[in-house]
């Protein structure tokens, strides 16, 4: 049977979270050095497939940097296919990642805040509920001390009965 726990980065990575909760700082980190890597690979993979166009892992690194964030100054350009269809794929995964990233933080944030606001409006509630079940309460026992004991003391006097049919 495979071994299906986490890896470990990821461990650390949900272990951060769950003791420190989702920064803005932690998040763009995470961000910031998996783009890193990213940026790494497609340089390397991009001077390995079109080493006349990319004559070192760093033009091939800086053309990735350039189609990874959209700007694209052009100054260096895949010369073929197979090269084009690489800056494809990190393009439209650049973009992806970005939005499915940006979407997460936010819905972690949005979470969280009205996590707390739910919270804080229940502490502010509870002290409220008491006090009404209390005063509930004090209404029933003063209903109970008004009300006559059921019996045949406790039956309508005879005038005011429905007439019976006949």
């Amino acid at each position: 049977m495979a071994d299906e726990s986490p890896a470990a980065g990821d461990n650390f990575l949900q272990r951060r979270i769950d003791s420190k909760g989702l920064r803005p700082r932690v998040a763009a980190s995470v961000i910031a050095v998996l783009w890193m890597v990213a940026i790494a690979i497609f340089g390397l993979l991009m001077h390995l497939l079109d080493g006349e166009t990319f004559k070192t892992f760093w033009d091939g690194a800086w053309w990735a940097t350039q189609t990874v964030t959209t700007v694209g100054y052009g100054d260096i350009v895949p010369g073929d296919g197979v090269g084009r269809f690489v800056g494809g794929v990190l393009m439209i995964g650049g973009l992806s990642f970005f939005a499915v990233i940006t979407g997460w933080i936010t819905t972690e944030f949005v979470t969280r805040a009205q996590a707390s606001r739910h919270e804080s409006a229940t502490q502010e509630l509870a002290p409220r509920l008491d006090a009404i079940q209390s005063q509930l309460a004090e209404i029933r026992e003063q209903l109970r001390a008004l009300s006559p004991e059921p019996g045949p003391a406790a039956a309508p006097p005879p005038g005011d009965r429905p007439p019976q049919a006949g």
